[in-house]
């Protein structure tokens, strides 16, 4: 097993995505509908024997290998069924990763273009991917299926968004035995080092000195010190994009602390900081034309003796001081102080992202990332273009009825509101009271993994969002 920092080596992914030159025996792939006729396609009497004998008749994720002659694979049908029955949505596209987890060894080709050639290359790619770090017997499965890059696809984005998205899923599947804050930051570095951005990084009690006292407060129990990770990219004077991303390694909840059951993911409660390394590698990658930020408040939240209790009052950075109703609402508290930062230069755009709250799972489930924003269009088109690219998010609202639920007695608030409603609302109403200059502001409440594998990864981590924000991002400047 390695211990050396979580890097998705391009060379991965040249492996299942063939380009250039000719590759010998590439399988055919034909992807057809329900019930569709399929009297076009090049296929013996003995052949569509076969084919009529196993059933096959096009149904979503439906396959079958097709026989040649000789005994070897001759070509593989692939069932797309209605053209929007597929998962996590409608895009048929999508349903080609499907085919990465499944077929044997091999090289094959799409044998009609899709619509969305590149959509589909990377469908492929995230399909195909497992995580084997801690794998000892045969790395963890059989060699990959590769697929030659769809004609029309474009090259550097599949390839970009398939990496991208691999390190995100890394980081998040890693257990904090070997992913603490420290870790976190030289992932970050590395991305840095890779695409000539500017990091810096505030750790321990440094923290007290520069003015981020809730980051300190919620990691100062742990053995790890906590830190607050700042990386920039791109010409000044573009227009401003901040993302700030939630990096608790792991929480047992504090003194108010979780029961056995609910710690059990606890390792992917720093998934808001993976979707903004996920997201802030695409483009980097691309180069977009902006000035990007990322923000990472980074830390473990433990138990002992220095921990941080119920009923203190913490001062933030931006000088309002928050009563304490939880300590396993934690991860709020360590946003805001980096909220607060980016807000001091009023960003363009302040997108957040965090594994927050049980209430939004409650609402939406585990596959649907809640999303909150001051800013309609940006929503609609968020919720349009993220069905699109499999990566969906609903919109909740900033409902501003609920903000005085956050009042409290001794302080300028609480950190929670006592009763249990809305509690997915008033973090993000939280959130919003330290993040007031930035035009645009967007706070996405997620859970970074997948429960059950789909055409698109198997169980897992999942940095949700950071796909479906970058085509937004590309593009509005696109325009």
């Amino acid at each position: 097993m390695s211990d050396e920092p979580m890097k998705c080596a391009k060379s991965a992914v040249d492996e299942i995505l063939i380009s250039g030159g000719t590759v010998e025996n590439e399988i055919p792939i034909w992807a057809v509908g329900k019930d569709a006729s399929l009297d076009a396609l090049p296929l013996s009497v003995e052949q569509r024997t076969w084919i009529e004998g196993v059933g096959f008749k096009g149904t979503a994720k439906q396959q079958t290998l097709v026989p040649g002659a000789d005994g070897r694979i001759a070509g593989v049908l692939f069932g797309l069924g209605d053209g929007a029955a597929g998962e996590p949505c409608g895009t048929s596209e999508l349903l080609i990763g499907q085919l990465a987890q499944s077929l044997p060894a091999g090289t094959y080709r799409l044998a009609k273009e899709p619509r969305d050639p590149t959509l589909a290359a990377i469908a492929w790619g995230l399909g195909g991917y497992r995580y084997t770090r801690y794998k000892t017997k045969n790395n963890g499965g059989a060699p990959a299926a590769s697929l030659r890059l769809p004609q029309g696809a474009d090259r550097d984005l599949a390839v970009n968004t398939i990496e991208a998205v691999r390190l995100g899923r890394d980081l998040i599947n890693t257990p904090a035995s070997d992913l603490g804050p420290a870790e976190i930051e030289a992932a970050a570095r590395d991305l840095a080092q890779r695409y000539g951005a500017r990091i810096d990084v505030t750790v321990g009690e440094e923290l007290l000195a520069k003015n981020f006292p809730m980051i300190h407060a919620v990691g100062r129990a742990s053995s790890r010190a906590p830190r607050l990770i700042d990386l920039t990219w791109g010409q000044e004077g573009a227009r401003t994009v901040t993302l700030v991303g939630k990096g608790i390694t792991f929480d047992t909840g504090g003194l108010d602390i979780k029961p056995s059951s609910a710690m059990l993911l606890m390792k992917k409660d720093m998934g808001g900081a993976a979707v903004v390394l996920t997201l802030a590698h695409i483009i980097m990658a691309q180069k977009l034309g902006l000035r990007l930020r990322v923000l990472i408040p980074t830390a473990e939240n433990s138990i002992s003796g220095d921990a941080f209790r119920p009923g203190d009052v913490l001062t933030s950075r931006a000088g309002t001081t928050v009563e304490i109703g939880n300590t396993d609402a934690e991860g709020r508290l360590v946003l805001a102080d980096a909220i607060a930062l980016a807000d001091e230069e009023a960003p363009h755009s302040m997108f957040v992202f965090a594994t927050l709250t049980g209430a939004a799972r409650a609402a939406l489930g585990p596959d649907l990332p809640a999303m909150f924003t001051n800013d309609d269009a940006f929503a609609a088109q968020m919720v349009a273009m993220s069905a699109g690219v499999g990566d969906p998010v609903w919109r909740l609202p900033l409902w501003p009825g609920y903000d005085g639920k956050l009042e409290s007695p001794v302080a300028d608030m609480n950190n929670v509101w006592e009763a249990p409603f809305a509690g997915s609302i008033t973090a993000a109403l939280f959130l919003k009271r330290f993040a007031g200059r930035a035009q645009r502001f967007a706070h996405f409440d997620l859970f970074g993994w997948r429960l059950l594998a789909n055409a698109l990864g198997p169980r897992g981590g999942e940095p949700q969002v950071a796909r479906a924000l970058y085509a937004v991002l590309a593009k509005e400047l696109d325009r």
